[in-house]
């Protein structure tokens, strides 16, 4: 992986483990090593992608698969494009590593608008992908309101909540 596919995917987890903490704390019951495999390794096919033009989410989830990882290998199929949207009036582990890629540009956190426009016009150019970009964006901002009903802060404060810790010597890990 390209180094900032990698900063990119630890700002992910970052995301993803902030989430899955305080969700855990209101009872549910997410896996949240399952989580955290899935959020850093959700990009492990994007930088061969460059290359082939690879559905990356598709070809990294049955990367892991093969290599025994299935449960991880499952959620990162879904990273972009969830098999099912709302199969569960609960939040699951798909959606929390779904939605926290969609709220992290490069390695920072973004907006869910800012973020779905850059998709939009980085993919969006054809026809086809703009309509499944936008069905995807709908779907997203459904996701986001079905996950923050149950916590106790808002999408906007996201960023505020998940900071990059500091080794000792002050460097980002």
């Amino acid at each position: 992986m390209l180094d900032h596919i990698v900063v990119h995917s630890e700002q992910v987890c970052r995301v993803a483990v902030l989430l899955t903490d305080h969700l855990n704390r209101k009872g549910f019951d997410l896996d949240m090593d399952l989580i955290t495999a899935a959020a850093l390794l959700h990009d492990i096919t994007k930088t061969r992608s460059f290359r082939t033009h690879e559905n990356h989410a598709q070809t990294g989830g049955a990367f892991l698969e093969q290599k025994g990882f299935v449960e991880v290998g499952r959620i990162v199929a879904q990273h972009v494009k969830l098999d099912a949207y709302f199969s569960s009036d609960k939040p699951i582990e798909a959606e929390i590593v779904n939605y926290s890629d969609k709220r992290v540009l490069h390695d920072q956190i973004v907006s869910l608008s800012d973020r779905m426009n850059y998709i939009l016009d980085r993919y969006g150019n054809e026809k086809e992908n703009r309509e499944r970009i936008l069905m995807l964006w709908a779907k997203t901002e459904q996701l986001e309101k079905k996950l923050f009903s149950f916590l106790p802060f808002s999408p906007e404060s996201l960023k505020n909540r998940c900071r990059p810790q500091k080794h000792p010597d002050g460097q980002h890990p």
